[in-house]
């Protein structure tokens, strides 16, 4: 039996949702986790279970227990935290800070903000280059990709931390969130405003538009062979599916009420997105699922590089407006561990 568990940011209900998966098609909602106002963003964990979510209305992020599924302190940031990533090695996280145009450097042992880096206007989600070198950071309210510096955090240089370009999308796109494909060699960019998804060439900073045909780009995952990025596309409720060696749209798949958030259960080839929508308007193909739930899609039963066949589907209800989701497998930590940490909690 498997032991993994979805978390929900759910933004208007001001809590993270976590349902456990045991199998396929075998899921249960255990717990809403209160945190600050207005959570936005994925829970990003570290390999040990440590959970951080940015509370977008009250300046702070969360920590929570993957184990224990509580929320363990509040570490204050810039205002309006929208986004964060947690460096390599696991000592330091950035924050984005869409109130204050900066990236907040926090310290993951202390629990304490070391520094505000000014950046453009309103950044939203980001993503760290495995190696450590280099963050990306959607510059939503200026139309760029920031590419920062951040390998001096791996000795500790707190002040190392810089811009090295900006990288241009369109100021009227407003990119939203993006996420490198497991090779490393391109990053995918959702558009919130533009009808394309911005594809930048890691080596040379070269930027490519797919076409998507309309406007609503959210969040990309990939699935688990890595040939494939599947985008939320929020207007029309679907998941875009762009070749990564190519850059052409191969299909859609039709989901649940204004999708978001998306993350892929590589153990099983299933996808999960997170349906905004605060209202049920179905006036595209698609599942009849309502709003504050989890699209659950299995990417095995239709193929992905053409538009032939349906989808397996399955609706999981989570907290209101749920705006992102991630996952995190306690298997991944010690028995004795888990239980040390539940012990903890009940004395």
């Amino acid at each position: 039996m498997r032991n993994v568990q979805l978390f929900s940011t759910d933004t208007d209900d001001g809590v993270v949702s976590v349902v456990a998966k045991t199998g396929p098609g075998e899921h249960r909602t255990v717990k809403q986790i209160r945190v600050g106002n207005a959570p936005r963003g994925g829970v990003k964990f570290t390999a040990g279970g440590r959970g951080f979510v940015c509370n977008t209305s009250q300046n702070t992020i969360s920590e929570i227990d993957a184990v224990a599924l509580r929320e363990v302190r509040r570490i204050e940031v810039g205002f309006a935290p929208r986004g964060l990533g947690i460096m390599p090695g696991e000592k330091y996280a950035l924050v984005s800070n869409s109130g204050s145009d900066s990236i907040s450097v926090v310290d993951l042992e202390l629990n304490v903000e070391l520094r505000q880096l000014e950046i453009g206007r309103d950044p939203r989600h980001m993503m760290i280059t495995k190696d450590g070198k280099y963050a990306y950071v959607c510059i939503w309210g200026a139309g760029y990709v920031s590419k920062l510096d951040v390998s001096g955090l791996a000795t500790g240089d707190v002040e190392s931390v810089h811009e090295v370009t900006r990288i241009p999308v369109d100021v009227e796109a407003h990119p939203y969130s993006l996420n490198i494909d497991p090779s490393g060699a391109r990053v995918f960019v959702a558009n919130t405003q533009a009808t394309y998804c911005t594809v930048i060439d890691v080596a040379t900073d070269e930027v490519h538009q797919v076409d998507l045909g309309f406007i609503g780009g959210r969040a990309v995952a990939f699935s688990t062979d890595g040939k494939y990025a599947l985008i939320t596309v929020e207007t029309v409720s679907r998941i875009y599916v762009i070749d990564v060696a190519t850059l052409e749209v191969t299909r859609h798949i039709p989901v649940g009420p204004g999708p978001r958030g998306v993350v892929v259960d590589h153990t099983d080839f299933t996808v999960y997105c997170s349906n905004f929508a605060r209202a049920f308007h179905r006036d595209v193909e698609g599942p009849d699922y309502g709003p504050n739930t989890l699209t659950m899609v299995d990417l095995k039963s239709a193929p992905l590089d053409r538009q032939e066949g349906e989808f397996t589907y399955e609706e999981i209800f989570v907290g209101f407006g749920p705006c992102s989701v991630t996952m995190f497998d306690l298997d991944s930590i010690p028995e004795q561990e888990r239980q040390r940490r539940l012990d903890y909690v009940e004395a």
